[in-house]
């Protein structure tokens, strides 16, 4: 596939105003501001958000997810989001990143409606993220997105990586036809990115870009853990301003 025309940009999946900067830094088009990335993401606190608006020339996007786990909310986490998404608008920010599904593994597009119509009203973006991918009906499920209005999807195909999901990535990106940008995104790195853009035709591509880092406390306590998820209290992983610049510069060889 013939890119020469198209400059691949890169989203990066910060997990905090820290990680931001270093995707703006690498030469990121834009941010999708998180926390709780071992939980697939979920929505960051109002400080983050504001700062990151503060700090921020690049596009901020937020995602709206209350908790890990599936895609089928109730009506009190509905109306959580819902208020997060007028935080957002209050803070500034260019736009959010929703999904909503119901039981049966199709889109919830009435509660979905409402959130991109409180966005677009505003002048916001809506990004649908990898709820996508839970869906029992991709091409449906895309259909549906398209019908409500957002900008674009994030997916991995409907697997655990996008070089997994390639294959699906390409046909989506296919049937799509220019209504809908579709995003790779999920265990994108410099080593896989080039054959993922040259195999799909993604234009936009999605990374976390991390690297761990060491804490630098002297003093460190090995009797304890202090989350049920992963035993290491003493680093963590901030998105890395060089390999923004590396995955950027290697979707565009």
């Amino acid at each position: 596939m013939n890119h020469e025309l198209t400059t691949v940009s890169l989203e990066v999946c910060a997990n905090s105003v820290t990680s931001a900067l270093a995707a703006q830094d690498g030469g990121a088009t834009r941010v999708e501001l998180c926390e709780n990335l071992y939980e697939g993401g979920t929505t960051p606190s109002y400080g983050e958000i504001f700062i990151a608006r503060k700090l921020l020339h690049i596009k901020l996007y937020v995602l709206i997810r209350p908790r890990g786990g599936d895609f089928l909310y109730t009506d009190l986490e509905f109306g959580i989001m819902m208020a997060d998404i007028r935080y957002c608008i209050e803070a500034g920010c260019d736009g959010i990143v929703i999904g909503m599904l119901n039981a049966d593994g199709t889109i919830d597009k009435e509660r979905c409606a409402e959130m991109v119509k409180l966005a677009k009203e505003w002048g916001l973006g809506v990004t649908f993220h990898r709820a996508f991918d839970m869906c029992a009906d991709l091409y449906q499920a895309m259909e549906d997105i398209i019908e409500l209005g957002c900008e674009r999807i994030l997916t991995s195909g409907g697997k655990s990586t996008a070089m997994e999901g390639s294959s699906t990535i390409a046909h989506l990106i296919e049937k799509a036809a220019g209504r809908i940008k579709i995003m790779p995104g999920s265990g994108v790195s410099e080593a896989n990115v080039a054959d993922l853009v040259h195999f799909t035709g993604a234009t936009e591509v999605h990374s976390s870009a991390r690297k761990r880092v060491e804490s630098k406390m002297i003093y460190k306590n090995d009797h304890i853990v202090m989350g049920d998820t992963y035993g290491d209290e003493y680093s963590t992983d901030v998105t890395d301003t060089e390999r923004v610049r590396n995955i950027i510069k290697m979707a565009n060889t």
